[in-house]
C-alpha cells in the first residue's frame, strides 16, 4: 500500500507542477500582450522552455511501464579482462555514475568499495535511493569497454579494458522476499582499506552467504557491525528479488542475457578514446562524439534510447 501511494505520487506530483506552470504563463503570456511588454514576453519564452524540459522528462518517464521501474537501485561495478586497466576503468565508471546521480539530484551511497592493488576499483556497490532509479538505470546492466591510450603503459600503446555492470532493484519492506536465517552464514573480519590499512581496529565488516543460493554480499564501509550487516541485508535482498524475478520469467531476457563473459565480444557499450571519440551502445546503436561529456555524467541520450528500444522489442514480441 504505501508503495502504491508513493508511485501514484511520483506521477501526480510532476503532472501538476506542469498543470500549474501551464496556467501561470498562459496568465503571463495574456499581460505580455495586453501592455506589450517585451520583459514579460521574454520571462514567457523562458517559462516555455522549462514546462518544455518538464513535459518531456514526463514522456521519459512514461516509458517506465515495467512492475520495478518504480524503485531505487542497488548497482555493482567489477574490473573485467585488463588488470590494472580495467580497475582503473571501473573506477572511471564509477565515477560517471555518481556524477549522473548528483545531476539528477539521486541520493546515493556506498555500500561497498574495494580498492585495486595498484590503482581503480576491485568492487563498487552503490544504493541509488531515488524514484525510478531502477527504471533508469537497467539499461546500464552488461559489459561496458574502453579503448584508449594507456596511462599505466611508458610505451603509451593504446589498451582495450573491460568492465562489467550489474543493476537490481532496491526493495523495500512491501515485497516479500523469504530469507530464512537458518540459511544464512554471516562472518564478520577487520574492514581494509588502501594500501592494506585497517579502516578500524574492531571486526566490523561483515559478510553474508545465503548457502541454498550460494549468493554471497559483503559491507565495509561503516565503522558500525550493526549498519555494515544491514546494508549487506540490503544488498542480498535486492539480489534474491532479482533471482526470483528471473525465475518467474519464460524467458531470460536482457538482465541474464546481459551476464555474459566479461571480455571482448560481449559489451553492450564502447567507450573509444584514441585514435578518435566516441561512445556506442551496441543494443540501439545510439552513439555521440562526446566521450567527455558521457564519463562525466551525460547518460540521458542512452538511458532513452534504451528505452525506447526495449519498449519496440517488447511491443514486437506481444504482437508476434
Amino acid at each position: 500500500m504505501v508503495r502504491q501511494v508513493r508511485s501514484l505520487k511520483q506521477w501526480i506530483e510532476p503532472l501538476d507542477k506542469a498543470e500549474a506552470m501551464a496556467e501561470e504563463l498562459e496568465v503571463l503570456a495574456e499581460l505580455a500582450v495586453a501592455e506589450d511588454d517585451p520583459e514579460s514576453a521574454a520571462e514567457v519564452r523562458e517559462g516555455l522552455a522549462a514546462l518544455d524540459a518538464a513535459v518531456g522528462q514526463l514522456d521519459f518517464q512514461f516509458l517506465l511501464s515495467d512492475d520495478d521501474d518504480g524503485r531505487g537501485a542497488v548497482l555493482e561495478i567489477h574490473p573485467g579482462a585488463g588488470g590494472t586497466e580495467s580497475a582503473d576503468w571501473a573506477q572511471m565508471l564509477m565515477r560517471m555514475y555518481t556524477r549522473y546521480f548528483e545531476r539528477h539530484g539521486m541520493k546515493f551511497k556506498t555500500l561497498e568499495l574495494q580498492p585495486g592493488d595498484e590503482a581503480g576499483i576491485k568492487t563498487a556497490i552503490l544504493e541509488i535511493d531515488h524514484p525510478f532509479a531502477y527504471g533508469y538505470l537497467k539499461s546500464e546492466s552488461g559489459v561496458h569497454r574502453l579503448v584508449r591510450i594507456s596511462p599505466f603503459d611508458a610505451q603509451n600503446r593504446r589498451h582495450t579494458s573491460f568492465a562489467s555492470v550489474f543493476v537490481y532493484p532496491l526493495v523495500d519492506d512491501d515485497v516479500e522476499v523469504e530469507i530464512n536465517p537458518a540459511d544464512l552464514r554471516i562472518d564478520t573480519f577487520r574492514a581494509q582499506g588502501a594500501g592494506g590499512q585497517h579502516v578500524n581496529k574492531t571486526d566490523s565488516a561483515v559478510r553474508i552467504t545465503h548457502e541454498p543460493t550460494g549468493t554471497v554480499v559483503s559491507c565495509q564501509s561503516e565503522r558500525s557491525q550493526h549498519r555494515n550487516r544491514e546494508s549487506a541485508m540490503t544488498m542480498l535482498r535486492a539480489k534474491l528479488y532479482q533471482r526470483l524475478l528471473l525465475e518467474r520469467q519464460k524467458e531470460r531476457d536482457a538482465i541474464e542475457a546481459e551476464k555474459m563473459e566479461n571480455a571482448w565480444g560481449s559489451q553492450i557499450r564502447s567507450y573509444v578514446l584514441q585514435p578518435y571519440t566516441k561512445v556506442k551502445d551496441h543494443r540501439t546503436d545510439f552513439e555521440t562524439g562526446n566521450a567527455t561529456s558521457v564519463l562525466d555524467g551525460d547518460l540521458d541520450g542512452f538511458i532513452d534510447a534504451y528505452l525506447r528500444w526495449m519498449g519496440a522489442r517488447t511491443k514486437q514480441q506481444a504482437d508476434s
